[in-house]
């Protein structure tokens, strides 16, 4: 997992390979803690570089967008295609949190 300030607020945790129940979501759940205490409150989990997620992974993903929406930010999801996206869509995660193509995207969508 890396970060990176897109755009000034806006930050970028990238993923990589699977993200399964246990250690995984809660490695992803500390990192995002650490973000919101830095005050680094609006946040893209970019998943180009995932593979494969589990649904305790599906649960920490919707956890820390909870902690991000308590902290007065949001979040958004990037690059998730195939099966990840039909994963996220079919577990309506779509419905709450903004899905793009591209970080790029989902930074543009956050208000200035």
């Amino acid at each position: 997992m890396t970060k990176e300030q897109i755009k000034p607020g806006v930050t970028v945790v990238r993923m990589k390979g699977s993200i399964h129940s246990g250690p995984d979501c809660r490695r992803v759940e500390r990192e995002v803690e650490d973000l919101v205490q830095a005050k680094q409150v609006h946040l893209i989990f970019d998943l180009t570089g995932l593979t494969h997620i589990d649904s305790s992974a599906i649960g920490s993903i919707v956890k820390c967008l909870t902690t991000c929406k308590r902290a007065n930010g949001d979040m958004r999801i990037a690059g998730a295609t195939g099966m990840l996206e039909g994963t996220l869509r079919l577990t309506k995660v779509d419905k709450v949190i903004g899905i793009f193509p591209t970080a790029a995207d989902a930074a543009a969508d956050f208000p200035k």
